[in-house]
């Protein structure tokens, strides 16, 4: 079962003059019922899961799926629901949150480039690299005071992060070039759906774990945030390492989009399975004969 979701309303255009807070944080429901969601969600999964076992027998391509937004816009749960039919050695997920002192040693790329996928593997960050261009950005104290980069290459904020850009955009086109499509979601969050979750973990014993006082303060920059996000997009979204703008406010639609949207890009890889010599073949025949005549 696969629903009539066309991705391009999803995928951001760098030329528009459009804000990010533009874009909608819900739209229609692609599903009927909670019914219809699960038949369409199994569907999906068992399709992808079916292409990366063809990609991992391709051994040519690899997928990174980077996964951005708003503290409860819904990531983790995406990556558990849209991911859970894959054969667990195809995948990986890898989250990147406060940096470590073992990381604040390196450069700012460092951690995030060991956790790359292997050749005919999906490998998915919850956050990533982008932030450096997000929360640093909102809070440029972290630049100046934590992060340990040489005076003189911070003196002006603005061409800090049009370097940054520039990296993350070369990056990007060095893995394309080398097999690996890096795939961007955005999950949409309102506002008002944050604040709504918020209290759910809040109120909801079994979910105070999920929840950071730190949550609540970063909501106040807000619209730093909005802004810092819609520059990052404008200047890293390619042809070849797309954004896709999900609206995040209904978990099982977003969920959707991003299935079908990774079902699309893998689709379009050209793979297959590795054809066997003549003589591979009249081995396994020879195996067969073994193995029926035990």
């Amino acid at each position: 079962m696969e629903l009539k979701i066309d991705i391009d309303d999803f995928r951001f255009r760098s030329e528009s003059k459009r804000h990010i807070t533009d874009w909608p944080t819900r739209v229609p429901d692609f599903y009927k019922d909670n019914g219809d969601y699960k038949d369409a969600l199994e569907s999906y999964r068992e399709e992808i899961a079916d292409l990366q076992n063809m990609m991992y027998a391709h051994d040519k391509h690899a997928f990174l799926l980077i996964f951005q937004g708003m503290d409860t816009g819904g990531k983790d749960g995406a990556i558990k629901h849209v991911m859970s039919g894959i054969n667990p050695s195809g995948v990986s997920v890898a989250s990147f949150k406060k940096p470590s002192e073992l990381d604040l040693e390196h450069d700012w790329m460092w951690r995030c480039q060991s956790h790359f996928p292997e050749r005919g593997r999906i490998a998915i960050f919850n956050r990533s690299y982008y932030e450096e261009v997000l929360v640093v950005k909102v809070h440029p104290e972290i630049l100046k005071k934590g992060q340990r980069i040489p005076s003189e290459h911070l003196g002006d904020l603005d061409e800090v992060w049009k370097q940054r850009y520039s990296d993350i955009r070369n990056l990007e086109d060095y893995l394309h070039r080398n097999g690996t499509q890096v795939v961007k979601f955005f999950f949409h969050l309102g506002k008002e759906e944050q604040k709504s979750r918020l209290l759910e973990r809040i109120n909801e014993p079994e979910k105070n774990w999920k929840m950071s006082i730190q949550d609540v303060a970063e909501r106040q920059h807000w619209d730093a945030y909005m802004d810092a996000y819609h520059d990052a997009l404008t200047a890293t979204h390619t042809s070849n390492s797309p954004w896709y703008v999900v609206p995040a406010d209904d978990k099982k639609n977003a969920r959707l989009i991003v299935s079908s949207i990774l079902l699309n890009h893998i689709r379009k890889l050209k793979m297959d399975y590795p054809e066997v010599s003549p003589e591979f073949r009249k081995e396994m025949q020879e195996a067969k004969r073994m193995l029926e005549s035990e």
